[in-house]
């Protein structure tokens, strides 16, 4: 794949490089609190663009803590294109991870996390004793949480590093209005459009890895960018994104559906004249300043009132992933993606309690007439409960089916290499906060999360049980960014996914992954895309 030729960066910002906003809580937490206990070696230096960092030397890895990649997105930065980070002289310690993005909902982060609008920071974790000239594969993360909760902060990557020999990079990215507000005003001073701010973020972190990683001993010709829910649509974009061309070289797409609809920039642009109405920005003349200097507090409570995530149609991101694909003009890369069995068991919560009248009523008002077939696909006698009823339900019609489709599309004809997988352990853990009393939450939305990460959102530890399928699923991952597939040497084969013999690797405990062809007929998928 060509690549772009490194451009010049220039600071911008003479600013201090931390310059708190908005701060809630007591400290950041450290995803790797376990291994920088154990602090026996020297520790790393490593020279950025901005000016030498200091990392944390532990047994098994390196990380690097809280490095900027752009500058504070405050005051006049803020509904703003990412700016190019301060530069330093002496030495920055790079031991202490960043605050969270300002969270526009409660459930991304624990209580005690810190957050701030100043948050454009990333996390960098390599194997111990790296050289420079190691070239190894970089893996760059982008969190989910709907795009208005959730930090890079909780993903240590310490463990994947070690294991598998590569690079693992967790990025913060704009949340909520702050990160995709929409408005004709800011359009007009925002080059690419408004709307997309946290996507320019996630962009410019890539335009770091690209002109910083190798200094780390990473090879920025070979990067591969992954996300789940939230942060698998970042993917899906960045994949249709023409100034992402050439900036990574393969993708891994968890939990997201690259082909689903996408809100337009001129629809955005409308909820954003009512937005910016609700805060009290009204006259047009000042609308952008008065955005500018709006409490924070303004904007979080006002969340509801505009369209949020990505907005198509201006020129970063003309085009939606589906538009590209189908016209020839995406970032063509290879492609692993799949899904958790049971979804919506995390992101139907709100339908906790409910009766198995309630099941059917709801299952009536949603799908009209196709409703007497979903009963009778989804009998309450085959379920543990309504609850766990309705979000299979759910989970198959919105999640499970059109990923099945998309990874359908993405292989026709043979372009690209495409892998899938469903994750399916019926004991994992669910996230921090989201238990309910009596009812199954296992292999919900985000399950997987603890298997790939050193990850400090989820509800308990694994057991040994549930650690061998996390030593599979990294080395899995790891070997996709190494080459492209993710077949490994003691684990089980990965094939190849083709629309025709539909090949998914079920992801099991205790080392019983196994490939199936059942996948479509286990989520109805012949009626939910007939």
């Amino acid at each position: 794949m060509i690549r772009r030729a490194l451009k010049q960066r220039v600071a911008a910002w003479t600013a201090a490089l931390v310059v708190p906003a908005m701060v809630l809580g007591t400290s950041a937490l450290t995803a790797d609190s376990a291994g920088t206990a154990d602090r026996d070696r020297s520790a790393p230096v490593v020279r950025t663009d901005s000016g030498l960092v200091q990392g944390v030397a532990t047994a098994r890895a390196d990380q690097f803590l809280g490095l900027p990649y752009a500058a504070p997105p405050l005051r006049e930065l803020r509904f703003a294109p990412p700016a190019t980070p301060a530069t330093w002289t002496g030495v920055h310690r790079a031991d202490q991870q960043s605050p969270a993005c300002v969270q526009f909902e409660p459930t991304g982060i624990r209580e005690e996390q810190a957050v701030s609008e100043d948050c454009l920071y990333l996390d960098v974790y390599r194997p111990a004793q790296v050289s420079r000239n190691a070239e190894l594969p970089v893996m760059v993360w982008f969190h989910g949480g709907g795009h208005t909760q959730g930090t890079g902060v909780i993903y240590g990557g310490s463990t994947m590093a070690a294991r598998t020999g590569t690079i693992v990079i967790s990025v913060n990215y704009r949340l909520g209005a702050l990160g995709f507000l929409a408005h004709p005003a800011l359009s007009e001073v925002t080059p690419g459009g408004s709307g997309n701010y946290g996507r320019m973020d996630q962009l410019a972190s890539l335009e770091w890895v690209r002109d910083n990683i190798a200094r780390f001993g990473g090879d920025p010709e070979n990067v591969t960018v992954y996300g789940q829910s939230a942060g698998g649509s970042a993917v899906c974009d960045l994949m249709a994104m023409p100034s992402a061309r050439g900036l990574f070289d393969r993708a891994i797409v968890q939990s997201s559906v690259c082909t689903s609809t996408r809100t337009t920039l001129a629809a955005g642009e409308r909820s954003g004249v009512e937005f910016a109405r609700s805060v009290g920005c009204t006259d047009p003349a000042t609308v952008v300043t008065c955005l500018r200097k709006a409490w924070p507090g303004k904007l979080v409570a006002n969340q509801a009132n505009y369209l949020g995530s990505s907005k198509v149609g201006g020129a970063l991101l003309p085009k939606s992933f589906k538009e590209a694909f189908d016209d020839g003009t995406w970032n063509a890369v290879p492609l692993l993606t799949g899904n958790t069995r049971s979804e919506n068991r995390l992101t139907s919560t709100a339908l906790a309690g409910i009766t198995a009248q309630g099941y059917q009523d709801l299952v009536r008002e949603t799908y009209g007439e196709r409703a007497d077939r979903v009963l009778e696909l989804y009998p309450l006698s085959g379920f543990k409960s309504p609850y766990d009823a309705i979000t299979q339900v759910q989970t198959d019609a919105q999640r499970a089916c059109p990923n099945s489709q998309m990874a359908q599309t993405v292989a026709a004809g043979d372009r690209t290499p495409v892998y899938r997988y469903e994750f399916n352990d019926p004991t994992s853990p669910t996230l921090y906060g989201f238990r309910i009393p009596g009812e199954d939450m296992s292999n919900a939305h985000s399950a997987e999360l603890a298997y790939l990460f050193d990850f400090t959102l989820g509800e308990k530890p694994l057991t040994a049980r549930q650690e061998r399928l996390s030593d599979q699923m990294m080395r899995y991952w790891g070997a996709f960014a190494h080459d492209g597939d993710p077949n490994v040497n003691g684990a089980p084969s990965w094939p190849r996914y083709d629309a025709t013999a539909q090949k998914v690797l079920q992801l099991r405990t205790a080392g019983a992954s196994q490939v199936i062809t059942t996948y479509a007929a286990d989520h109805h998928c012949d009626f939910w895309l007939g």
